[in-house]
């Protein structure tokens, strides 16, 4: 075994998990899930059948990871936070077939308590605020916060906030990498 599990995790037999990967205690993994090099996987954490989790994720304490949620690399879910698979449930209704896909792109954040509503796509190091609920899909390096969640400015890859406006065209150097951002129309890229 590659990795490490604490004794009351529970692992089931065909579940791929990377090398560097940190299970703690009540994790449940479910026999189809997939999952990256070096993550850590928090106290009471569940991943489901038809996820992935990408390499040097980190997932806190009590979050769970329906089927149909995808992480790719370098994402951080915060504790408590919340994944959603159906957009309608009713506990007389069976909608397992019905299941609609999240993405989470590289490098995103996803803050204490909030909730992602599924069926959305969260944009390249994204930074969703604590408690924030995401109704719809959000864009690159976009700070999210609120009830619903709205665009309240940029974060960047350093995760530190983008003195650039919401909309419009403007440039921006991360004095702590040296990154530079391009904002044009509305949409925020490293060049």
């Amino acid at each position: 075994m590659s990795y490490t599990r604490h004794e009351t995790a529970i692992v089931d037999n065909g579940a791929e998990i990377g090398e560097g990967t940190r299970i703690w205690h009540w994790v449940h993994v479910c026999a189809k899930a997939k999952i990256g090099k070096g993550c850590s996987l928090g106290q009471n954490v569940f991943v489901g059948n038809s996820v992935t989790i990408g390499n040097n994720c980190k997932i806190q304490n009590n979050v769970s990871i329906y089927d149909n949620v995808h992480l790719e690399d370098d994402v951080f879910c915060g504790p408590s936070m919340v994944f959603t698979n159906v957009i309608n449930p009713r506990s007389a209704v069976s909608r397992k077939a019905e299941y609609l896909s999240t993405m989470v792109k590289r490098g995103s954040t996803i803050g204490a308590n909030a909730t992602i509503v599924c069926g959305v796509t969260l944009g390249e190091y994204c930074f969703i605020g604590a408690g924030a609920v995401v109704t719809k899909n959000v864009k690159p390096f976009a700070l999210m916060a609120g009830v619903p969640a709205k665009q309240i400015g940029w974060m960047s890859r350093f995760g530190e906030r983008i003195d650039l406006p919401l909309g419009g065209n403007g440039q921006w150097t991360c004095p702590r990498t040296g990154d530079r951002y391009h904002l044009v129309d509305g949409a925020l890229a490293i060049t």
